[in-house]
């Protein structure tokens, strides 16, 4: 089994459609920075034909993730799969909602993201397979999660994005790929919006998570790394999102809730799930 999985998780046999995948996506966020800022020669197609080119590196990324992650029967998920998956929804969600709304800026900060994060299962390919997914609530409570993570990644590199736009605004200057970005408190509000709703499916990952457990092994909080850390997380958020409501929170204050939000969230699922893997590499 060792030796099969090694095979097949092997980097060299896949690296080059990896580095054609971040190259796309590093080419897509180029391009639309570029366009950005030379809104005027951009040609009668523009931002619009780069974010239809966007399904390029969306559709290799989709193949790669398949490939990867479903093998010999079974589902690997290890960090660098996770970490994978959840940039991918992350792009699949901005590439789907700029159909209808204009989100090339905050499109190039995701792009470029993805061009980076692509290449994490290379660097932290998984050591064993799940168990328990022929289960449907493990199933649903892994989607679940994916799309909290993904929705929290979307808000953490909008928070960064917002905090470089502020900072360029107080300093005078904005660079033109910056320019044709909404307003900034448009961007908050959606900030926000993004926040909410992932909060909704935190809440779900962790009373399914629960259920799960309770099912399983019949105790329905196991107290660990991920427990501890995904319940503090909760409460950030929960902090966060009342002191918006109670108090008007905005600006750098909700900005730095919401990054630190998101790093305990990491250290939830990221931290626990890498510190098995290199345990059980070891």
């Amino acid at each position: 089994m060792t030796c099969a999985f090694a095979t097949r998780a092997s980097p060299m046999s896949r690296i080059l459609p990896y580095l054609l995948c971040s190259a796309l996506y590093g080419a897509v966020a180029i391009l639309l920075a570029r366009a950005m800022s030379r809104p005027n020669q951009s040609g009668p197609l523009g931002a619009r034909a780069l974010h239809l080119a966007t399904v390029l590196p969306l559709v290799l990324h989709t193949a790669l993730l398949y490939g990867s992650i479903f093998a010999d029967g079974q589902m690997f998920l290890g960090v660098g799969n996770a970490v994978s998956v959840i940039i991918w929804l992350a792009v699949l969600i901005y590439w789907s909602v700029g159909f209808f709304q204009r989100l090339e800026g905050l499109q190039v900060f995701i792009a470029g993201a993805a061009a980076i994060l692509v290449l994490v299962p290379l660097l932290l390919p998984p050591v064993h397979p799940l168990s328990h997914t022929d289960l449907p609530a493990f199933r649903l409570h892994l989607l679940i999660a994916l799309l909290a993570y993904s929705l929290f990644t979307i808000a953490s590199l909008q928070a960064l994005m917002m905090a470089l736009l502020e900072n360029r605004l107080h300093g005078g200057r904005l660079p033109a790929y910056l320019q044709s970005l909404p307003p900034l408190l448009t961007i908050e509000r959606l900030l926000f919006r993004i926040i909410g709703l992932g909060f909704v499916l935190l809440t779900l990952t962790l009373g399914s998570g629960m259920l799960f457990s309770e099912e399983l092994v019949g105790q329905p909080l196991k107290v660990n790394q991920k427990a501890v850390f995904g319940i503090l997380s909760w409460c950030i958020y929960a902090a966060l999102l009342a002191g918006r409501r109670v108090y008007g929170w905005r600006g750098r204050a909700a900005l730095r809730w919401t990054l630190a939000g998101f790093v305990v969230l990491v250290l939830a699922y990221i931290g626990s799930r890498l510190a098995l893997e290199v345990s059980l590499r070891g």
